[in-house]
């Protein structure tokens, strides 16, 4: 079997890889998942026809997400990871020996099945015994969760459409604000600055509704046809860029792409971005 799989966005634009089988696929009560095998990338993760991970270039994706937050937020005891079903992201948090416990609360158990069989050069970490993964509602579970009872929150959501819709609103994120701890940080993938700009700068808007301190960073996802990417940092009072050097030397030992160099200049803002942030 050799084909092409295309990913369509909005009819306007077309990002294609060549698949030389599928590895597996399967409908829940919320989406169609698929993994397939690409010449390009290894192994895929598409979920509703969209390319979410693969095992080729996902550090640069699951590395941005995770350590910009765990590497400035005063405490990392305590993690709660919303989605991340590919188990990427809590490797990366895993990778922190300050995180004594991390819950993960994943909407769809059929992703997280999934990516255990196929994908596992990405989660490596599922049998952590400080993992504490729960198949459920995120935003349930967040507007339920006992105030302060995180340090850190990352939310690895899907594009804000379907279940991940809900993910992206001010009520979630005020919630979030609520479960953080005093001095907690938030980190999300905040979509793309170029491709899908509107929804970028609604992210942003809304997080300055509820949180003192935003500011969002960017990076590569070369598996995301936009090809510049964006996550972002939000907090009351925690500044992204003073970053406790051990936890930086010591991470950077073992990451792909993540280091303070990368750290720093992530956070620069663009001409465009910068001025449009401005009139937000």
């Amino acid at each position: 079997m050799t084909e092409w799989y295309d990913e369509v966005y909005r009819d306007r634009t077309r990002y294609g890889l060549r698949v030389t089988r599928r590895l597996f696929e399967g409908r829940s009560d919320l989406q169609h998942v698929e993994v397939v095998e690409t010449e390009q990338w290894g192994r895929v993760l598409v979920i509703d026809g969209i390319f979410m991970t693969s095992e080729k270039e996902e550090h640069f994706y699951h590395e941005m997400l995770v350590h910009p937050a765990l590497v400035t937020a005063p405490s990392t005891a305590r993690v709660l990871v919303v989605g991340g079903g590919d188990g990427g992201t809590v490797r990366e948090v895993l990778r922190h020996p300050g995180v004594e416990r991390c819950t993960m609360v994943e909407i769809d158990g059929l992703v997280v099945e999934a990516s255990r069989a196929h994908l596992t050069t990405v989660g490596t970490a599922w049998d952590d015994p400080r993992l504490d993964l729960r198949i459920g509602d995120g935003i349930r579970f967040v507007a339920e969760a006992d105030s302060a009872s995180f340090d850190v929150v990352l939310l690895d959501g899907t594009d804000p459409v379907g279940p991940g819709e809900g993910l992206f609103d001010e009520a979630f994120y005020r919630h979030v604000a609520r479960v953080l701890a005093p001095d907690g940080v938030f980190a999300l993938q905040s979509e793309s600055p170029i491709v899908t700009a509107p929804v970028f700068y609604e992210i942003q808007e809304t997080l300055r509704r509820v949180f003192r301190r935003v500011h969002p960073y960017f990076g590569p996802a070369p598996l995301y046809s936009a090809g510049l990417w964006s996550w972002t940092h939000a907090s009351r009072s925690v500044d992204p860029l003073a970053a406790d050097p051990a936890r930086v030397e010591r991470i950077e030992a073992v990451t792909k792409h993540y280091n303070r160099a990368v750290h720093r200049a992530a956070f620069a803002l663009p001409n465009e971005v910068r001025r449009q942030l401005e009139v937000c």
